[in-house]
């Protein structure tokens, strides 16, 4: 089953929701051990709730992230995006994606006559440049030095 992105609008956390998530971040960081899970009890329930080790780190990004004022949005790896939300997500204009798609620089694919790109290929993407960009940064730093530039 295809997941298609849900334009939830971001909430931006207030000073106490930031104040409470950098205190409750460094608490539950400091509780993760080492195996594949782990148990929270929740004071207002009456048991203890085992989860993923993997889960609690990441609610302990997501609570860092609105410490920091951060909104956040989870985006399964599986989704969907439309052309729009893609764009939006690389920080480029929707017409500059299209021309990435046609290039077929990015896989995607036609529902009807829209095109969609999976999350996870979009991200394979922004890697790919992440990486160009830095390999290109470290050989304009060393020119700059070989040059005595003073980088």
């Amino acid at each position: 089953m295809n997941a298609v992105l849900r334009e939830l609008p971001p909430v931006l956390p207030t000073r106490q929701d930031a104040e409470l998530a950098r205190t409750s971040s460094r608490l539950l960081a400091a509780c993760i051990g080492q195996g594949p899970t782990a148990r929270v009890r929740v004071v207002d329930g009456d048991g203890e709730i085992e989860v993923p080790v993997a889960a609690l780190r990441m609610l302990v990004d997501i609570l860092a992230n609105m410490a920091e004022g951060n909104a956040i949005s989870l985006v399964p790896i599986h989704a969907e995006l439309t052309t729009q939300q893609a764009a939006d997500f690389l920080g480029v204009s929707r017409p500059y994606l299209v021309g990435v798609l046609e290039q077929g620089e990015i896989p995607h694919h036609k529902v009807g006559t829209h095109r969609r790109i999976f999350f996870r290929d979009l991200m394979d993407y922004r890697r790919t440049r992440m990486a160009q960009s830095q390999a290109a940064l470290e050989a304009l730093t060393e020119q700059a030095q070989k040059l005595g530039m003073g980088y």
